[in-house]
């Protein structure tokens, strides 16, 4: 046989090549941004009641969640609002 055949001769030898687990590559590791104090855009779930809570003061509130996320991964209690009394 000068040449082999266009099909394998082993079906399962078929099977398990057409099948045969592909290796994904890694997944590039991201590095921060260059400017400090830059915001990324990103999407997150929470409470209906959270986000009353923030929007009920008006425009600003995405500011007032960051600030609350900033204090809490600083370990500083949150300023207390108005009616916390």
């Amino acid at each position: 046989m000068a040449n082999p055949p266009r099909r394998p001769t082993n079906p399962m030898t078929a099977a398990e090549a057409a099948f045969k687990p592909i290796k994904k590559p890694a997944a590039p590791v991201r590095e921060p941004s260059a400017a400090p104090g830059v915001r990324e855009l990103v999407s997150i779930r929470i409470d209906r009641a959270v986000l009353d809570h923030f929007q009920e003061d008006g425009p600003g509130w995405q500011d007032r969640i960051n600030d609350a996320l900033r204090q809490a991964i600083e370990g500083k209690p949150t300023a207390s609002g108005p009616d916390d009394e």
